[in-house]
């Protein structure tokens, strides 16, 4: 591509890149688009290999104009999440974690398992990526402290108490006479628990203790004891990495020989929580930097819980091609979080290549969010552990131990590098359809995507029908064959596919699987299981595990593709109707309009010189057309779909 400067504003905007066949390759913003994209044909830039192989792809740049940095920034990850560039930094695995929820708004909260962070007065404690250690912390909490456990519909209608209350887990305020005060002084010692704040919980629950020994209360002390002992009991399991209390998370960066990994350790309460790796593949360090701002945008969406504090290794830089950033513990010559003060005072500057991400992340917290530099001993050695973990991404968080992973579980043959997935989609049995998604080592291969209608199961609503039919068509467009070949559905959808299967194509078997909704909720995410022919029982597949986790994008992507198709597919034949409609349109006249003009509204809002250029219509059928049209724009006839 031949760049001309001038072409392009020096203006805040989004830029597009697009490729030889129109497709959006990457997806980035600027405070000024002329310098911005001037920097990356610039004769001796120095950039690094998956910038190279960005530019040499580049055919043409599509510029959407902005009034501010920061609705560049909202605009750039709001395309990034619908077009998912192949050069972007794209958050794959968005599964939110857990949270706790205490609904404090309620007259007896309650303590609940989230996803969602909503502006309710409700408080929020976690993140937990394990669904079952946030289960296991949720049953420990009702050991200790009896809320209640109903929710608010039960809670209404109860009329006894319930089992929990007979285990001495709930004080059954629906039913029961409860004082509000004693239950919210509970809840308050519930957020200290989860707030990171036993210590100081334990202490006062000493003095209470000795307190009701002395009034000779011996059974309310008994029971302020077995609290105790519970929460020094947790407490033994538990290593603080801070000398205070705040939340925070620590974000690092380190070179792998493939690209960059990211380590990111979440602290609450000063305790080490959670953790967590990303592999960049082809990513070199110098563009980290900049691909760490697109990276926290997406992170820390709208509905993900946001600490006041973020500690980075490298901070996002301004306008110019991202440089390396600095090492843990360092603090950066420019664009940081250079200390003017007091490190405990916490007088930092932002530099305005982060400023306007930190302002965004505000914004969702609905407080200050400060990302910055590490600052103190506690914080670098935190950096430190975080950077170590970084070093691992590459091993911790790689499609290849996904693919082993499956490849052991599922008992395959080898580990899956091609996988397709096959979904079917209908409405009341018509407009069956068979969606086809391919991904290749862990990414989605979208030029491979097949959509295949089946008139031969049109009217019948059996799936099973329809999947035998599209694995017949699938043997007969031949190679490449899957290492896994995956159906969205139980045992049967299974069984229809591998027997369709043998019988095209009896010397070449194709290793299959299915995966399947399970039959109840916990903890607000479906208990997906995956099923192999010939085992009767479900794999083994941990709920939450990364390899389960994939096996559900891959699901779902071929969902999507299917309803997506089938919505077009409908949406044609609508258009199909309307047209056949008008006079002197028949079936080959409406298919040369769609084509040409996409929808009826196109179709309607054309002129006669327009309606000329559909290829064999000409100017006396286009004048006609016209006229027709007119006439039932006038009637209310003819209306867009």
């Amino acid at each position: 591509m031949e760049f001309v400067a001038l072409n392009y504003p020096d203006t805040p905007g989004v830029y597009l890149m697009k490729d030889a066949g129109g497709r959006i390759i990457y997806v980035g913003k600027a405070i000024s688009l002329r310098k911005r994209l001037s920097s990356y044909f610039r004769a001796g830039a120095g950039h690094g290999p998956k910038t190279r192989a960005l530019v040499a792809k580049i055919q043409h740049i599509d510029i959407l104009l902005v009034s501010t940095e920061k609705e560049a920034l909202l605009l750039e990850e709001s395309l990034i999440k619908q077009h998912r560039p192949r050069y972007n930094i794209v958050l794959r695995d968005d599964k939110r974690y857990l949270l706790f929820r205490l609904d404090k708004t309620s007259e007896y909260p309650r303590l609940t398992l989230t996803r969602t962070v909503v502006r309710d007065g409700s408080s929020y404690f976690g993140p937990f990526s394990s669904a079952s250690a946030a289960r296991a912390t949720q049953k420990l909490v009702g050991l200790i402290f009896p809320l209640r456990k109903c929710r608010d519909k039960a809670f209404k209608n109860r009329v006894r108490p319930c089992l929990y209350h007979q285990l001495g887990q709930c004080l059954a305020p629906c039913v029961l006479p409860v004082d509000r005060a004693m239950y919210m002084e509970m809840v308050a010692q519930v957020e200290q628990f989860l707030s990171g704040r036993s210590r100081a919980l334990v202490r006062d629950l000493r003095r209470r203790m000795d307190e009701a020994a002395t009034a000779l209360r011996f059974e309310a002390a008994a029971q302020l004891r077995d609290q105790i002992k519970a929460i020094d009991a947790t407490l033994e399991g538990q290593a603080s990495v801070l000398r205070d209390d705040l939340d925070r998370d620590v974000v690092a960066l380190a070179q792998l020989p493939d690209g960059v990994g990211v380590g990111m350790l979440f602290v609450r309460g000063g305790k080490l929580l959670e953790q967590k790796t990303f592999h960049w593949t082809g990513v070199d360090m110098a563009e980290a930097p900049d691909a760490l701002e697109s990276f926290l945008a997406q992170f820390y969406g709208p509905a993900r819980y946001i600490p006041a504090r973020v500690v980075l290794s490298h901070l996002p830089r301004g306008e110019a091609l991202p440089a390396a950033g600095t090492e843990s513990g360092t603090t950066p010559e420019t664009g940081g979080g250079t200390t003017t003060g007091d490190a405990s005072e916490g007088m930092e500057t932002e530099a305005d290549g982060h400023a306007v991400l930190a302002e965004v992340l505000a914004e969702r917290r609905g407080g200050p969010c400060r990302l910055a530099a590490p600052r103190g001993d506690d914080e670098r050695r935190l950096m430190d552990m975080a950077a170590n973990l970084a070093r691992t991404a590459n091993r911790t968080d790689g499609a290849q131990d996904v693919a082993a992973v499956l490849e052991q579980t599922l008992n395959l043959s080898a580990p899956p590098a091609r996988i397709e997935c096959v979904d079917i989609s209908h409405l009341g049995g018509s407009g069956v359809r068979a969606g086809m998604v391919v991904f290749e080592r862990g990414e989605p291969l979208k030029e491979a995507y097949r959509a295949y209608a089946l008139p031969a199961a049109e009217g019948t609503g059996d799936d099973y029908a329809a999947l035998a039919q599209w694995a017949a068509r699938r043997a007969e467009s031949g190679p490449p064959w899957p290492d896994l070949l995956l159906i969205d559905g139980g045992r049967g959808q299974l069984a229809a596919v591998t027997a369709a299967l043998e019988s095209a194509m009896p010397g070449t078997p194709i290793e299959c699987a299915s995966i399947a909704k399970g039959p109840s909720r916990r903890a607000g995410e479906l208990e997906d299981r995956v099923f192999r022919p010939g085992r009767r029982n479900p794999v083994a597949l941990r709920p939450g595990s990364p390899a389960l986790l994939f096996l559900q994008r891959v699901r779902d992507a071929a969902h999507r593709f299917v309803i997506g198709r089938g919505r077009a597919a409908t949406k044609k034949r609508s258009l199909s109707i309307e047209l056949l409609s008008l006079p002197g349109v028949g079936p080959r006249t409406a298919r040369l309009l769609f084509d040409h003009f996409g929808d009826i509204a196109a179709i309607k809002a054309a002129g006669v010189s327009a309606l000329a250029q559909v290829p064999g219509l000409g100017a006396k059928r286009a004048a006609k057309l016209r006229q027709a049209l007119d006439a039932l724009d006038a009637s209310g006839g003819a209306h867009a779909s």
